[in-house]
């Protein structure tokens, strides 16, 4: 660990990557090691391998906090914003009943995969749940050059 950051290598021991790239990397739905593959064959299952570097995805367990993380971004977003606009105005109740919770579902539907992506992209960098191989393995890769 170097300056509070977690340093990890990437495929093929080339450098140290730190492990805020990878979670950007989930964010984007790529593949944490790599930054180029589909994290994602469909809106949230996890490709079993990157298509691009080949590094397995299949480890992680996201689980339900993927789904908690984004109902608190929302919640912490929207509610300040549903009462600042319900005390400044007064719409018919219908027009309240339909805006805030469509807003709702397109704002959760909308960060759902890329924090997940964040997620796996964390336990990979982290080597959690199932990552603990491929993280020694990065590890290791440097000495393996270093004794050839």
């Amino acid at each position: 660990m170097t300056g509070g950051q977690f340093r990890i290598t990437t495929p093929g021991g080339s450098g140290a990557m730190p492990s805020g790239r990878a979670m950007m990397n989930g964010l984007r739905g790529k593949c944490p090691a790599c930054g180029r593959g589909a994290m994602f064959r469909k809106f949230l299952k996890v490709n079993d391998a990157c298509p691009d570097c080949g590094e397995e995805l299949h480890h992680h367990r996201a689980d339900d906090f993927p789904a908690y993380l984004d109902i608190a971004i929302v919640g912490h977003i929207l509610v300040p914003i549903v009462l600042a606009v319900e005390t400044a105005t007064v719409w018919p109740f219908w027009v309240a009943m339909t805006l805030w919770p469509a807003v709702a579902l397109g704002m959760t539907l909308a960060l759902l995969q890329p924090i997940k992506g964040a997620v796996v992209g964390m336990q990979w960098a982290l080597g959690m749940h199932g990552f603990e191989q491929a993280k020694a393995a990065r590890a290791l890769a440097p000495v393996r050059s270093a004794v050839r």
